[in-house]
């Protein structure tokens, strides 16, 4: 069986209470001990003022008064190392203590001793000199100065036995509604737990409230900070999850699309194969035809996933050249393919060096040009320019078509979307031009934008030199 462990707001009192006890210690001996010291100094200087009176009764009368009060006092004569006492009737039971006393007084000061009389408890002695080899000693008892200690010290023990109950409760209170933001933040965390978050895009919670002090205010913000990267995690993999899938999808109806068509021309050729040349030719040359459509739909879907590990293997060869010269070739390009749709080319007299892959920037060239041929009717004019602004080179090509609806604008650079929503070749193609035009110029660390509106559609591309 497991030891349950204590909460922390227990821990520390506990452990708060384990420190008073210490202090309370510390303080009741220093207490008791200070008062006890005080009251032997007090008797020491009663038994001195006492041992004046009974010297003058020793000149006067020879003698000195026998046990009163409980206090001895009684006279030794000093001689050779002993110590032999002139009232021997006055002594106690045990005289030893006072005998020794008596020895130590040299004459210049009086000796102060504490010893046990047996028979009487422990007393205070005192001894002084009275002539030449006379001492007198007294003995007072100390009694008195025991049970006021022992009271003191009861009273101490119990003043702090409360004390302590009272500091270990109150301080579980303050220490509970201290920590009570730690609790909160700690259901917040099971609460959090509880929940199916696989196909979540938002944490349901947060750890709310205030006080605490300013340590727990900063674990708060800075759980609540944990919470929003974690929450921003959490819709950056659900909304990657959805373009999986939807990529997954999409690849897979532009993919079966060909495949279905090579089928079919396949059984056609089979069945013509013992008719006349001319048919088996143009099924082949169908053949030979969507198999060239799932090849440049296999190049963009290799070269989209090059791009996306562009860390480990990058695809472009970069090397110094002249994108003006690149914009002409791709402008002649477009008016050969494309000869019911005029090309405006402006472009400056010098040339523009910069850093780039020709092959890649010349296929950005001819998505774009291509995408204004194929989404606009025979007839629409197209542009293509190329400046260099300071540490920039930007290409723009734009046409005076329909334009992009808005509800499309955001999605076009989007891997196998097309505004019509049609999946037939003869308008909009795979979907794929603008998300490789868009892979490429990220790859070159140039932004790609779309612009115009109604009636007007523009693409600019900006790219470093």
């Amino acid at each position: 069986m497991t030891r349950r462990r204590l909460r922390l707001g227990t821990r520390l009192a506990l452990g708060l209470g384990a420190l008073a006890l210490a202090v309370f210690a510390v303080v009741g001996t220093v207490m008791a001990r200070s008062m006890q010291e005080y009251l032997e100094r007090r008797l020491d200087a009663q038994m001195g003022d006492t041992q004046v009176s009974l010297k003058k009764d020793i000149a006067k009368n020879g003698s000195v008064p026998g046990k009163a009060y409980g206090w001895y006092s009684v006279v030794y004569l000093v001689r050779d190392g002993r110590a032999t006492p002139e009232n021997p009737e006055d002594l106690p039971a045990d005289a030893g203590e006072l005998a020794e006393v008596a020895l130590r007084v040299d004459g210049r000061q009086p000796v102060y001793r504490t010893g046990y009389l047996r028979g009487d408890g422990t007393y205070r002695l005192r001894g002084c000199a009275v002539s030449d080899g006379v001492v007198l000693v007294s003995a007072a008892p100390m009694a008195d100065i025991t049970t006021t200690v022992r009271q003191l010290v009861i009273v101490e023990v119990a003043a702090f036995v409360l004390a302590l109950v009272a500091f270990v409760v109150i301080g579980r209170a303050v220490l509970r509604r201290g920590l009570q933001p730690l609790s909160d933040m700690a259901r917040t965390a099971h609460d959090i737990a509880s929940h199916d978050l696989t196909d979540s895009a938002r944490l349901p919670v947060r750890a709310e409230g205030e006080g605490g002090g300013v340590e727990v205010e900063e674990l708060r913000t800075a759980f609540n900070t944990m919470l929003e990267h974690i929450d921003a995690s959490l819709a950056a993999r659900t909304a990657a999850e959805q373009r999986l899938r939807r990529f997954i999808a999409d690849a897979s109806h532009e993919l079966r699309t060909p495949l279905t068509s090579i089928r079919g021309y396949a059984d056609l050729f089979r069945y013509a194969a013992a008719n006349a040349p001319d048919e088996r030719e143009a099924h082949l040359e169908k053949l030979r035809s969507e198999a060239a459509r799932m090849s440049v739909l296999l190049d963009d879907l290799l070269l989209l996933a090059r791009l996306d590990a562009a860390e480990a293997e990058t695809p472009l060869r970069l090397a110094e050249g002249d994108p003006v010269a690149l914009a002409r070739e791709a402008a002649d390009a477009f008016r050969a393919a494309h000869p019911g749709h005029p090309l405006a080319l402006d472009v400056p007299d010098e040339p523009v060096r910069s850093a780039f892959d020709p092959l890649r920037l010349r296929q950005v060239l001819d998505n774009l040009l291509t995408n204004a041929a194929v989404h606009t009717p025979p007839g629409t004019s197209v542009s293509l320019s190329v400046s260099a602004t300071g540490g920039s080179v930007v290409l723009r090509v734009a046409d005076t078509g329909p334009g992009i609806p808005p509800a499309d604008r955001a999605r076009v650079f989007d891997r196998f979307y097309r505004v019509d929503g049609s999946r037939t070749r003869d308008r909009g193609g795979s979907g794929l031009g603008l998300a490789v035009v868009r892979s490429l110029v990220t790859a070159h660390g140039g932004t790609v934008e779309l612009g115009g509106g109604p009636g007007s559609t523009a693409f600019t591309v900006t790219l470093p030199r």
